[in-house]
């Protein structure tokens, strides 16, 4: 039908080939009933629109090619298959990385240069993580939440993570207008009199602007979900899960597959804005009942603007928990001065007070307390921002960590031991005075304080509670709770104040295991308070 391919030698350009691929494609969806060509007609159409040089077919038959508009498709489809290639290169070359070189580091036996060569393989690990974090953006930047804070990663790695949060990039405005005019059916300059176009701050699923309704005087937030990321974020999930199946058996003796589990969980609720409005009214109104003053600032929610990717919130005015040393210095105040300590204090009491009537309380709590998350307000009162991630505890699991955190405040190792069985948390110990490293292993998992001795938190390190006692199963419903615990534990060392949250939530779980007819200690009297029967009545929003 071509003819001698030599015939067109030449005068066939690339373009022409481009065609044929299109047009092959084109023919598996004609349709005979609509076309009044039949299928040998249309293919010598095809056939007669390639061979014809490239400024005749496409003057005469056939549209140009919208290259660009292919390329994005090709990326589209690629994407995830180009995310996961570039996680596993990127993570076996960091793991490989600290294996070879902890097997270098062992010849070399003095202490100081050691420490050193740490210092330097910590260096080169970071750069390589926030380059990931940062390349790969999405779940990887909630990762770097996680990891890193001070009390968990080495120093090299806090100071490179550390500038991730909110700093992912932002959709461009167009696109955030169609989403806004989309989900709440209305234009943008017939809901809001004045809207930024800069957004406020950019996380991994969504980004933030202020923005003021008409007819009104006050500020409010608009959260804005970025298009297209679920998908890719649960691919990235999916992949880091089989990296944790492989290190909790070769490294770390931690059921790190269920905490993955719950992260997949937790995080895949972060998209539905609708259930992120009530979690924050819930919330909201529980601290506001429970408390003659709130000690944590929730934002109101505009009932009449929320949809599933689209939130409109009250606007709290604050600085970001860690610029709070720079305000410091700005007003004169010493940040490592006496005056500092005391706004500190207050802000960390405020906090773990919020905590402990959340989770022991009511079991239902704000599961996400990262820097980014918190604002501080005028006379050290503290904002608490983004409900995406919130965690319901069974009523099992609430008196059960009830008893764990006695037992921690009471430095009890069979109390600790019984807690954990209780809450399905199974170990397996060989080491000596196992009772006490039991205990050791609960105040590092659950509790802020960190234990005597230990600077920061070495899952790898040969005398870590993990590696001595495997935690073979840990319940994925717990992981949230263990997480709130590990970002309180991150601010309070970035504050410079090693406090306990066990012993600041004694009462508060004294109280819990009274009312459910649990405690063993005797002169136990519920401390909640109930406002007057107006102020219940007349509760709003």
């Amino acid at each position: 039908m071509l003819g001698d391919p030599q015939a067109f030698h030449g005068n066939i350009p690339f373009y022409s080939v481009t065609l044929w691929v299109r047009l092959t494609a084109a023919t598996s969806e004609w349709q005979p009933e609509k076309s009044s060509l039949n299928l040998e007609d249309k293919v010598h159409a095809i056939s007669f629109a390639v061979v014809l040089p490239q400024s005749t077919a496409a003057r005469t038959m056939l549209p140009p090619l919208d290259l660009n508009n292919i390329r994005e498709k090709l990326s589209t489809h690629l994407k995830p298959w180009h995310r996961s290639f570039q996680f596993w290169v990127r993570a076996v070359d960091i793991y490989a990385g600290y294996k070879v070189f902890q097997v270098r580091v062992s010849f070399e036996k003095d202490v100081r240069k050691q420490e050193a060569m740490w210092e330097r393989q910590h260096e080169l690990a970071a750069d390589k993580i926030y380059d990931m974090c940062t390349d790969l953006g999405g779940f990887f930047l909630k990762v770097a939440q996680i990891v890193g804070k001070p009390d968990l990663a080495p120093a090299a790695w806090v100071r490179r993570l550390v500038t991730l949060f909110d700093q992912a990039p932002a959709t461009p405005f167009r696109t955030v207008k169609i989403v806004l005019e989309k989900e709440l059916g209305r234009r943008v300059d017939d809901m809001f009199e004045r809207f930024d176009v800069e957004p406020l701050g950019s996380a991994s699923i969504a980004q933030v602007h202020k923005a003021r309704l008409r007819g009104d005087k006050d500020d409010v937030v608009v959260k804005v979900q970025h298009p297209g990321v679920q998908d890719l974020m649960m691919i990235d999930i999916h992949n880091l899960q089989a990296f944790a199946l492989y290190v909790q058996k070769t490294d770390i003796k931690f059921d790190l597959y269920s905490v993955t589990k719950e992260m997949e969980k937790q995080i895949g609720y972060e998209f539905d804005f609708i259930r992120e409005a009530g979690a924050m009214e819930r919330i909201r109104k529980f601290l506001y009942e429970n408390n003659k003053r709130t000690p944590v600032l929730v934002p109101r929610v505009i009932r009449d603007m929320v949809s599933r990717r689209v939130l409109v919130m009250e606007y709290i005015d604050g600085i970001p928990i860690l610029n709070l040393g720079d305000e410091l210095a700005k007003r004169g105040i010493n940040p490592g001065g006496k005056t500092a300590a005391v706004a500190k204090q207050k802000i960390l009491k405020s906090l773990s007070l919020a905590y402990g009537q959340m989770i022991l309380k009511s079991g239902f709590f704000h599961a996400d307390p990262h820097p980014g998350n918190i604002l501080i307000c005028k006379g050290s009162e503290v904002a608490l921002l983004d409900y995406g991630q919130v965690k319901d505890l069974p009523e099992q699991l609430r008196l059960g960590y009830a008893n764990l955190v006695l037992a921690i405040a009471d430095g009890d190792p069979i109390s600790a031991t019984e807690s954990f069985r209780e809450l399905g948390i199974d170990t397996l110990s060989k080491c000596e005075n196992e009772q006490q490293e039991m205990l050791r292993l609960a105040q590092t998992l659950f509790d802020t304080k960190l234990p005597p001795g230990v600077m920061m938190l070495q899952p790898f390190a040969e005398d870590s509670s993990i590696k001595k006692i495997a935690v073979k199963a840990f319940p994925e419903e717990l992981f949230s709770v263990l997480r709130t615990v590990h970002l309180l534990r991150g601010l309070s060392v970035g504050l410079g104040i090693n406090y306990s949250c066990a012993e600041q939530w004694r009462t508060v779980a004294e109280e819990v295991l009274h009312h459910a007819g649990r405690c063993k200690g005797k002169n136990v009297k519920p401390r909640a308070r109930r406002r007057g029967l107006v102020r219940r009545l007349f509760w709003t929003d």
